[in-house]
């Protein structure tokens, strides 16, 4: 695979694995306040959104690759990895407070006494999501943008 091939990859998976979260964040302000069967309610449209944690495993392993592809120059290697590890993180967030949350609720069909604090844990923990997404894609085009085929000014 070519770099230039990597490169788009990276940038295009890691923009893809952007759009669930950012959905998830652009419904926050309009969720955060329902109430409890309303809540749960709107819960049920993510079913099957499962699925779309494989862009994040994805995501980690093209900017990985390119990390590799780019090691001969400093900045774009460094921008890479950064990008490779934002996107592990965000598999931290989610082991540590996201997948807890659907758990104890059942996948948002079971409320739980202090259900409220799982939303808000559920909510936050996808917003903090967004944001290191969000960076991690500015690594990655970074990386490709400062990256230098050889020969080149």
């Amino acid at each position: 695979m070519t770099v230039g091939a990597v490169q788009f990859l990276a940038i295009t998976i890691s923009a893809l694995a952007l759009v669930p979260s950012g959905a998830h964040l652009a419904a926050l302000p309009n969720k955060i306040a329902l109430p409890q069967s309303e809540y749960f309610t709107v819960q049920a449209i993510y079913y099957g959104w499962a699925i779309l944690g494989l862009l994040w495993l994805a995501a980690v392993i093209m900017n990985a690759l390119l990390a590799v592809v780019v090691r001969s120059q400093k900045w774009p290697f460094w921008l890479a990895v950064a990008a490779a590890l934002c996107f592990a993180l965000m598999f931290a967030i989610f082991f540590l407070w996201t997948l807890p949350a659907n758990q104890a609720t059942n996948n948002w069909t079971t409320a739980p006494e202090n259900w409220e604090t799982f939303r808000w844990q559920w909510e936050y923990s996808h917003a903090a999501n967004t944001i290191i997404e969000f960076v991690a894609l500015c690594f990655t085009t970074l990386s490709v943008l400062s990256w230098r085929e050889k020969g080149s000014p």
